[in-house]
């Protein structure tokens, strides 16, 4: 045994004294696995349950795996208990280790007054089946564990983010706000996300997205976290958030369940994969050979959605096709809505005069709930254009793409019978123009995005981050990674005049397509669809190609910019092409870009859903395709 001098053992003896009495601990919970499934278990119960001891039953740091069963009163019996869970399989987080006992409370006149051991169908050994009370919240239906002293506590089964999408996986907290989830799984820059049991939640009309898991992009504010905004220095500098952005509570007031914040390129400028990306690294699109571009900036969401079967819808922002391009890239469901839906208060602003929130999600059903949700008063038309105008559709099947979407075309124009009308923009625009606007449109808009986003964001953003990061550090200035600091200098090269120039462009040709193109109707919403194509997104992420560069020019993917109407990606198909990666065939998604009048995002969700309801859309699978398949980086592994 050391020895050690009476002086310094006292003084020891003193500083251990004074710590104790400042000591603050804390559980925060912990993790444990089940049938080999792992879990977070809350350092806090969901409620206390009173019911009989019982001894003898497996458990893991004293705690019990068990069951909650709520049944009505006279269907108490072996064959109702099994008819209510055997609806439980279908559960990701629930699982049969779970029926090591099983807790059964009645919701009428009593409570079971019988306990006794029963064998129920996948359980592998006999249940415990006890009745209890509630002392709190009446728990719901699903998997619990319980403690000796009748804590029950809802478990969130982790998950490993192998595609990078995560920012920050979290849970609730206390008063609404948030917390990190202290919990991970073995994994390279992996970490876990916790989800909690779908079996919890019941949808109702006022909760149309009770029990959705939802992801966050990270330029949206989430209270009790920071927001990163794609930026290492944004996160480091500023506290953590005191109120939820309006969009994100919002979706919390509809039921949604927030299961982390998820990555952004940095201050949402758009970005390439592996070039731009300094601070943190781009997100892995799974599609095809898992080396495609995910597109920006709501990267995280993108990959996320296209990956992740455990995660239902993610939120993004759209301001010059931040939703649109992931959307496409990885075959899912995203719309750019409206401008002006909703209000962004608590997000962080690109340009507002086109920055809009919207989703990206695999299942138009829910994307329908998510938007009733989040646009208050948005008008659901139920009849439908007749007249569907297309820009840039290819004219013959000359490749698979093309196949895919003149197939696409026919059909739709088959089930709206409707005409279709190839669109010349130009032709259009020389046709009837403003008489004092420019003949050409590129001379019209050809810097009015990139004044616009870099203008306001410098305003809005740069300026007020720059100049409090200096007071506290000695005058330095932050890390900003290369694309936000070239589109920044661009704007910072032209007088203050050019913004309003820049928004009197934007006006100009948004009052003519408003009413030239795409006009409102008071039968249908809109007097006609615009359709788009953006084509097979073959973009290598091992490739350089140049430094980033200002965002010039007017595309077809500026026309909702622009005019703020809604533009929403579908998943059409898919097609083939060589991959370099892999040196094998491969497939990437195919997808078509619906436009209609301002106002007729409504019209476009019940659209949708009508056009899946018959066989011309397919909900999008996760996976290496849109039809699923598994992801080129999972296979021949585990605990993924």
């Amino acid at each position: 045994m050391p020895f050690f001098p009476l002086t310094i053992f006292c003084g020891l003896f003193s500083l251990l004294v004074t710590n104790a009495v400042a000591l603050t601990l804390t559980s925060t919970g912990g993790t444990l696995t089940l049938n080999d499934v792992p879990y977070y278990v809350p350092g806090t119960p969901y409620t206390t349950v009173s019911t009989r001891a019982f001894q003898g039953l497996q458990n893991v740091n004293s705690l019990v795996p068990v069951t909650v069963v709520n049944v009505a009163a006279g269907n108490d019996s072996l064959s109702d208990l099994e008819s209510v869970i055997g609806k439980f399989a279908t559960d990701d987080v629930w699982n049969s280790g779970f029926l090591e006992a099983i807790l059964v409370r009645t919701t009428g006149y009593g409570y079971l007054n019988s306990s006794g051991t029963v064998s129920l169908p996948g359980s592998n050994t006999s249940s415990v089946v006890l009745s209890f009370t509630s002392g709190g919240s009446a728990p719901a239906n699903g998997p619990y564990f319980l403690s000796p002293g009748g804590a029950l506590f809802q478990p969130y089964r982790l998950y490993i983010d192998f595609a990078g999408a995560f920012t920050q996986p979290l849970i609730p907290s206390t008063n609404g706000s948030f917390a990190a989830l202290p919990a991970a799984l073995p994994g390279i820059q992996s970490p876990a996300v916790g989800v909690p049991s779908r079996l919890y939640y019941t949808k109702t009309a006022s909760k149309p997205l009770a029990g959705v898991r939802l992801g966050i992009k990270d330029i949206y504010d989430v209270a009790g976290v920071k927001t990163s905004d794609g930026n290492r220095a944004v996160y480091g500098f500023y506290p953590p958030k005191t109120a939820n952005s309006v969009p994100v509570q919002r979706l919390i007031d509809a039921g949604a369940i927030i299961v982390g914040k998820m990555k952004t390129s940095q201050f949402a400028n758009g970005e390439t994969a592996t070039a731009d990306w300094v601070d943190y690294h781009s997100p892995f699109n799974p599609r095809g050979d898992g080396y495609q571009d995910p597109s920006s900036s709501s990267s995280g969401p993108g990959a996320g959605a296209a990956s992740y079967p455990w995660l239902d819808l993610t939120l993004g922002s759209d301001t010059g096709g931040s939703i649109r391009g992931p959307s496409q890239v990885q075959g899912l469901f995203g719309n750019r809505p409206s401008h002006g839906l909703v209000d962004l208060t608590g997000v962080m602003p690109l340009a507002p005069e086109l920055d809009t929130a919207g989703f990206l999600c695999r299942d138009p059903t829910i994307w329908k709930d998510a938007g009733i949700a989040l646009y208050a008063d948005l008008p659901f038309f139920t009849s439908y254009p007749t007249s569907v105008q297309t820009l840039n559709f290819p004219v013959n099947a000359t490749t698979q793409a093309s196949t895919v979407i003149l197939s696409f075309l026919s059909k739709l124009e088959t089930f709206l019978k409707a005409k279709i009308t190839p669109l010349n923009l130009t032709t259009s625009w020389t046709a009837s123009k403003p008489a004092s606007a420019p003949a050409s449109l590129t001379t019209l808009l050809n810097i009015t995005y990139p004044i616009l986003i870099s203008k306001e964001q410098t305003r809005l953003v740069r300026d007020p981050f720059y100049a409090a990061y200096a007071a506290v550090h000695d005058g330095r200035r932050p890390f900003v990674d290369p694309a936000p600091l070239v589109r920044w200098a661009f704007g910072d090269s032209y007088p203050d005049s050019a913004l309003t120039e820049a928004q009197t462009n934007k006006t100009i040709f948004m009052d003519w397509f408003n009413s030239h193109v795409l006009v409102n109707d008071t039968k249908t919403c809109s007097d006609s669809l615009l359709l788009y194509s953006a084509g097979l997104g073959i973009q290598y992420r091992n490739q350089y190609n140049g430094p980033p560069a200002v965002p010039f020019g007017f595309s077809t993917g500026r026309i909702s910019v622009f005019s703020e109407v809604p533009d929403v990606v579908v998943p059409i198909g898919q097609a083939s092409y060589q991959s370099t990666i892999t040196n094998h065939t491969e497939v990437l998604p195919v997808t078509v870009d619906f436009l209609a009048a301002k106002g007729c995002d409504g019209m476009l969700f019940n659209l949708i859903l009508e056009l899946t309801a018959a066989g011309i859309l397919n909900v999008s699978q996760t996976g290496q395709t849109i039809a699923g398949g598994e992801i080129l980086l999972k296979r021949g592994m585990t605990g993924l």
